[in-house]
């Protein structure tokens, strides 16, 4: 497979130095990195785009490293923030570098051998690093007026709209030279000789490069340094990918559930499937287009999304994950199955995110069912009794997959699910879930 042309291909590649397709092309098994920055316990979808940067260079034959960044991430990077990031503390940092590691772990061929992946953590080299003798070794290489031409920087010295200066730290000024220094680390210590990421990280990757070169020029000798971009992922309409109803799509089961990560790729929009099942599958370019032209024939069946939300839900989560969440799909809006054959977990699962009410168990069973939607659960599911009637009268309410057929139908008379759980549907679209505690 050829690297760049396969990025192309994909809508992935968007700019590189000269010379890097040559040095690709007449050098693997190279080795390249992408940083991380651990401000969280898990990586987001946006992340996994990046991520594929270098699942698709290990396929080309090369060796992908993952730069976790411990000490970058106590300090913050610009790029694309208007103001001051909060600093992390080396254990909520530490916590969030294992989270991610074990996330890479699933892309990630790391078996022994000349492409096998690495994941580095910078603090383990700067940790050490002094301030004077950092500035003696590195900052001397690079002038201010060149770190100030940096696009990172210029947003924000140059002031916002309204021409008030917005500012930067001397702190988050000085990331580019550490980031720029992990390029000039890796490359001695392990041979990185190209550094990828996101097109708005070209600014701290070329510092790198340069930092390389003129480390190098001083020394006497030559080093070889690339950069590569992939493009941001955008929706058709230029607005960022990645967010939910919710926020943001994490990785982390326990941030973003396998069945909510699930149906935020099955509910893409068709002008952005195309692309996204490109950035986020490795189907092949036969096997998409097929795809494409099913879809094409009857759009509503979202043959495009299924496919997209089908692998990579089973490549970020689990096959059972994937399964479970088209189990719960189906059952939900109504396609087939019973509401009882969902395990608990992902019952809750499903429905997290949507309204969970909570009703003391031990007054539930006198109640009967208009009682029940309207003033039990603070009038969250119907306004009044008469509006439980009304809608009953015109079979628009259900619990459990059952249509309820009189509003005087005692709460004790009612199918349980798991002996606490009433899923209520009102009208085509809307559930709540009712616990009772």
């Amino acid at each position: 497979m050829d690297f760049i042309p396969e990025l192309t291909w994909r809508g992935m590649f968007h700019d590189a130095m000269p010379g890097t397709a040559e040095h690709l092309a007449t050098n693997a098994p190279i080795t390249g990195y992408i940083g991380f920055d651990p401000t969280a316990a898990s990586l987001h979808i946006g992340n996994l785009a990046t991520i594929m940067l270098l699942v698709h260079l290990q396929r080309a034959g090369h060796r992908p490293v993952a730069l976790v960044g411990g000490a970058t991430g106590m300090i913050g990077d610009p790029s694309g923030k208007s103001a001051e990031r909060n600093l992390l503390d080396e254990t909520t940092l530490r916590r969030n570098q294992a989270g991610i590691q074990a996330q890479l772990e699933k892309f990630l061929d790391f078996s022994e051998g000349p492409t096998g992946a690495l994941v580095v953590n910078n603090y383990d080299w700067f940790k050490d690093f002094g301030f004077l003798q950092f500035l003696r070794e590195v900052g001397k290489h690079l002038t201010v007026n060149y770190m100030m031409a940096k696009d990172s920087v210029k947003r924000r010295i140059g002031g916002g709209e309204d021409g008030d200066s917005i500012g930067i730290s001397y702190t988050e000024f000085s990331y580019q030279l550490l980031q720029g220094y992990d390029f000039v680390h890796l490359n001695k210590a392990l041979g990185v000789t190209l550094q990828m990421g996101a097109s708005d990280q070209w600014g701290n990757i070329t510092t790198g490069t340069e930092l390389i070169r003129r480390i190098a020029n001083a020394e006497g000798t030559e080093a070889k340094a690339y950069a590569l971009t992939g493009q941001l992922i955008t929706k058709a309409d230029g607005t960022k990918y990645g967010k939910s109803e919710t926020g943001t799509v994490w990785l982390d089961p326990a941030l973003t559930t396998p069945y909510q990560f699930y149906q935020f790729f099955l509910r893409a929009e068709d002008a952005d499937a195309p692309r996204l099942i490109r950035v986020f599958t490795l189907l092949s370019q036969q096997e998409i287009e097929a795809l494409e032209a099913e879809h094409a024939q009857n759009p509503g069946l979202k043959t495009l999304q299924k496919a997209l939300a089908k692998d990579v839900t089973i490549r970020v989560h689990s096959e059972a994950a994937y399964e479970a969440a088209v189990a719960a799909s189906e059952v939900l809006f109504g396609k087939g199955g019973d509401l009882s054959s969902l395990a608990e977990a992902t019952l809750l699962d499903a429905f997290a995110g949507l309204p969970h009410l909570r009703v003391p168990r031990a007054a539930a069973p006198d109640l009967n069912v208009a009682v029940l939607l309207s003033d039990a659960t603070d009038k969250q599911i119907l306004s009044s009794r008469g509006e439980a009637r009304k809608l009953i009268q015109s079979n628009g309410l259900s619990i459990n997959g059952t249509k309820l057929t009189s509003p005087d139908a005692l709460v004790a008379e009612l199918p349980r699910l798991h002996d606490k759980y009433f899923v209520v549907k009102k009208g085509k679209k809307d559930y709540f879930l009712v616990e009772l505690v």
